[in-house]
């Protein structure tokens, strides 16, 4: 009773430690918030690289498998997949109209399965808006106003087709990375807006032109190789752009564009088609001449058979929220086995790729992850302060109350009782100081945004500038276990602080303590 007691006294009557419990506050709102924003950036960067590669990919690169309609066709009837989708991955060289040209990853993807596996009609950046983002102040983005073109652009952009008006008749399309041209001006606000650039006329000079990249046509060149490895032919094609895409990630922003699959199937030649039979009768081009008798006749039919098509990945997407992919890609692996055991000519399981959406993004992943742990452990270390502040501080409060603890000795307090005094105490300002800072850690966190704009006009410090980050505002979200741990951490750290004094009160002699009294 007589902690207790003495606990409420200290803590009423004495302002000292209350510097102490403000150190708790700060330091536990520091950790807190860092960790916050830290940990919602790669929750956003997580986010973004899914959208964009669904749960799990089957990936067999370069020269692809065949019947790949059937493996998806096992896949979507499994209880775990929700959607699947076949892809066809490859590097290109397009020709921009400024007359640039530029090496891009090509991804052929069928538009409505596609976008059923990744969603990926939420990336598309050229559509109606309502209402401006949040920084757009004056609504000065373009996709406030011309609905009905936005919406087209929209439609266009999902299907991977366009409208030809001169043939009457749509084509396929491709959808552009917001960054691979370089067209696009990124404003204050975190929005785009079509730049000028110099296009080269064909008299040789260069005039300024506003290009709007989703009205743009590009030239497309693919490399098809054959089985071995080794380059067949150049294929290339004019293909219209429908719409851009932007995920939150620069490295897919600036060099990956969507095209129509029909259309890579073609370039890559790994389209269905028919082939001639190796060892079937040699080619003679219809007649032959025997060299014995100079005799003609027709030469034997070959022998085809139908190749069938061919895409190098199928995209997978799990049911529900696939926190942890493996599950999903051990059971993509098992179809796999019994889908090669099908079918003759698909590559064997051993050889096949499943990887889940965190072994694709592992590198930028794990570089966020030591990014926040080397914050973190920094700022950590710095809230030792806490614990230095809260020993000074209680170690001249044991000083101080010599005479206390001379008193209370002297009536019988044992000495594991005195100390439970200064550590009851200490543990009161630890609670007091880190629920108060994970309540400030809260506050800030949740009005991030609104300070940071706050901060911008005011005092001209933009921190989190829209044109450099790529996404618009700061993540802001407050994880429950996290602040847990913070808040015990800050309650652990004042009980540390006064341990050394406790035991130094508990150490005293009441005679030697009530001597000068």
């Amino acid at each position: 009773m007589y902690q207790t007691l003495l606990t409420r006294k200290y803590l009423t009557s004495k302002i000292m430690p209350l510097l102490a419990s403000v150190a708790i506050v700060l330091c536990t709102a520091m950790v807190l918030i860092t960790w916050s924003v830290m940990g919602g950036f790669l929750k956003s960067l997580v986010a973004s690289g899914r959208t964009m590669i669904g749960d799990v990919a089957i990936t067999f690169p370069n020269v692809g498998f065949p019947h790949y309609q059937d493996l998806v066709r096992r896949l979507q009837a499994d209880p775990m997949v929700e959607a699947a989708c076949p892809m066809i991955e490859s590097y290109g060289l397009i020709h921009l109209p400024d007359g640039r040209n530029e090496l891009v990853v090509v991804k052929g993807v069928e538009g409505d399965s596609y976008n059923r596996v990744t969603e990926f009609h939420k990336t598309l950046y050229w559509r109606p808006l309502t209402e401006p983002v949040p920084k757009d102040e004056f609504g000065d983005d373009w996709r406030l106003r011309q609905h009905s073109l936005w919406a087209g652009r929209l439609a266009d952009g999902m299907a991977l087709r366009e409208m030809d008006t001169q043939r009457a008749q749509e084509v396929p399309a491709a959808v552009f990375g917001i960054e691979v041209a370089g067209f696009n001006i990124r404003e204050v606000w975190g929005g785009y807006t079509p730049g000028v650039v110099r296009v080269p006329q064909s008299d040789g000079t260069l005039k300024d032109q506003t290009v709007l990249m989703f009205e743009s046509t590009i030239t497309l060149n693919l490399l098809a190789m054959d089985p071995t490895g080794r380059s067949v032919e150049t294929s290339t094609r004019q293909v219209p752009v429908a719409n851009e895409f932007q995920s939150g990630l620069y490295d897919i922003d600036k060099q990956t564009i969507l095209v129509d699959l029909g259309l890579v199937q073609q370039m890559l030649n790994m389209d269905e088609a028919e082939r001639i039979v190796a060892g079937s009768a040699p080619d003679t081009h219809g007649v032959v001449v025997d060299p014995a008798t100079g005799r003609e006749s027709f030469e034997p039919a070959r022998e085809t058979t139908v190749d069938p098509a061919r895409v190098t990945s199928v995209l997978v997407r799990g049911k529900g929220k696939q926190e942890d992919p493996r599950p999903l890609a051990e059971r993509c692996r098992e179809i796999y086995r019994d889908f090669a055991a099908a079918h003759t000519g698909v590559p064997p399981p051993e050889n096949i790729r499943i990887a889940t959406w965190e072994d694709q993004n592992r590198t930028l992943i794990s570089a966020v992850k030591k990014e926040t742990g080397l914050v973190l452990f920094i700022f950590s270390f710095i809230s030792l302060t806490a614990v230095i502040l809260v020993l000074a501080i209680f170690w001249s409060m044991v000083s101080e109350k010599t005479k206390d603890i001379g008193v209370l000795r002297s009536i019988g307090a044992s000495r594991s009782g005195v100390a439970m005094v200064w550590i009851c105490y200490g543990l009161a300002i630890g609670l007091i100081g880190s629920i108060a800072g994970g309540a400030l850690a809260y506050a800030i966190v949740w009005n991030i945004n609104p300070i940071h704009d706050w901060m911008g006009q005011q005092l001209g410090l933009v921190i989190w500038d829209p044109r450099v980050y790529y996404f618009v505002t700061i993540p802001s979200e407050v994880e429950t276990d996290k602040a847990v741990i913070v808040v015990l951490g800050g309650v652990v750290s004042s009980v540390l602080g006064a341990l050394i004094p406790a035991a130094r009160a508990a150490m005293l002699s009441p005679v030697k303590a009530l001597r000068f009294e």
